[in-house]
């Protein structure tokens, strides 16, 4: 389905369990705690405060372990079950996992818990995710009705910066062997209550292209003499469009964008540069659609160039793989919102996004499901325009916040997976 099926103002939810029931008692704590974070912002590998504050709530929590300094900035936690599994097995662990990093951008919100930080911001929720971690951890401690080891993962980095990979690098699931690990993002588009999942590709790769195109500079008013390298750059622009829809099956979901460019300098309006550079993006979900395009692109980028007396390369770097749930662990996690929200209020077969998450290192070593957690609460206007509502800015949006009504179901949906994927006896 798409996300715009789930727009509108929140229906009254009757979420079920005990978890749930017990988290909502600490709620005021834990808006608290995400609004402390939202107020001091900080970048990928550079999440010192917030790995403080994370390392100080658990250890509050009685949590049985707490790793620090995992892929730089990275904190894991270890919350062992009243039951220690079958003896004759490796011992259990289910993993869990919640990005800390904001991102450069200005803030524009004005209450209270506003970036402290000029051009720091938590635009994506990234505090949100964090605090319903922490949430899930008390609620473990306190309770441990699991047999095995809970493994919470506060991963840094993730806008960009490849803070799970780093972590894996790191030696994280050498350390903490977990035979599954999930993961969530809110999601502004669908309403509070609801939880959106699909069992196969829930986020396409992330792939950066930059196109270099040399020619030959001289005068603007003189240009039978040049090799115009912004000539070149204009058709290979128009070709690249021709990939996708002449070269990709239409169920074959790709997209190639070239998002900027680079050529001349603009106080000089009659000089024609040697050189010009164009940057974009590839998103796939299949790794032979990955290689497709950068063939092809390699192939089209030098022919129409060498068509103008030119040259181009064509640098191909795959930055985030495909984000794909294995069919085992998305049916556990189905399983758990359902029985929280009720099947009406979970979207199992939810449209996958072209956009890209770096939860995909962790699925590519190891099974997990990875979904999204409704918060955007539209309000209209009764003349059908929505006029704003709790959670209802999109991520990256400079007015953006996280909706703390949710926090207390994100625990219990974190800590629900736990205690399904380890049952005790």
């Amino acid at each position: 389905m798409s996300d715009s099926v789930t727009l509108g103002r929140p229906r009254p939810l009757q979420i079920n369990g005990r978890a749930f029931a017990q988290i909502a008692r600490f709620h005021p704590e834990l808006t608290a705690f995400r609004r402390d974070l939202h107020a001091h912002p900080e970048l990928g590998f550079e999440e010192v405060y917030t790995a403080s504050r994370v390392t100080q709530a658990l250890k509050l929590c009685g949590v049985d372990a707490v790793h620090t300094g995992i892929g730089k900035t990275g904190v894991v936690a270890i919350i062992e079950g009243r039951q220690p599994g079958n003896p004759r097995h490796a011992r259990p662990m289910t993993g869990l996992r919640a990005d800390m990093d904001a991102l450069p951008m200005t803030e524009r919100n004005e209450f209270g818990w506003k970036s402290a930080k000029p051009g720091l911001m938590h635009g994506c929720g990234h505090d949100g995710h964090t605090t319903m971690l922490v949430g899930a951890a008390r609620y473990l401690a306190e309770t441990r009705n699991f047999a095995g080891d809970a493994v919470l993962v506060f991963q840094p980095a993730e806008e960009g910066r490849g803070g799970a990979e780093a972590m894996i690098n790191d030696g994280l699931f050498e350390r903490f062997p977990v035979q599954s690990i999930y993961a969530m993002h809110n999601w502004p588009a669908m309403r509070p209550g609801t939880i959106g999942i699909n069992s196969g590709p829930m986020m396409a790769a992330a792939d950066r292209i930059t196109i270099e195109i040399t020619g030959k500079g001289g005068h603007g008013a003189h240009a039978y003499l040049t090799v115009d390298p912004i000539l070149v750059a204009a058709h290979i622009i128009t070709a690249v469009q021709s990939i996708v829809s002449r070269n990709v099956k239409a169920m074959d979901n790709v997209v190639v964008s070239l998002c900027a460019m680079q050529a001349g300098d603009m106080a000089a309006m009659s000089v024609v540069p040697g050189h010009a550079t164009l940057v974009g993006t590839v998103r796939t979900f299949k790794p032979e659609m990955q290689d497709f395009v950068e063939q092809r692109l390699k192939q089209l980028c030098a022919a129409v160039a060498d068509g103008f007396g030119a040259t181009a390369t064509v640098n191909y770097e795959r930055i985030y793989p495909a984000t794909i749930n294995s069919p085992a662990e998305y049916r556990l996690a189905t399983r758990v919102a359902e029985q929280l929200v009720g099947a009406e209020n979970v979207v199992s077969n939810l449209e996958p996004s072209m956009g890209s998450e770096d939860f995909s290192f962790m699925l590519k070593e190891k099974p997990g499901a990875y979904f999204r957690l409704g918060q955007g609460e539209q309000l209209s206007d009764g003349k059908g325009s929505v006029v704003g509502g709790v959670g209802s800015h999109f991520l990256h949006n400079s007015c953006y916040d996280f909706n703390d009504s949710v926090l207390p179901l994100g625990a219990a949906l974190f800590a629900g997976i736990v205690e399904r994927s380890m049952p005790m006896a």
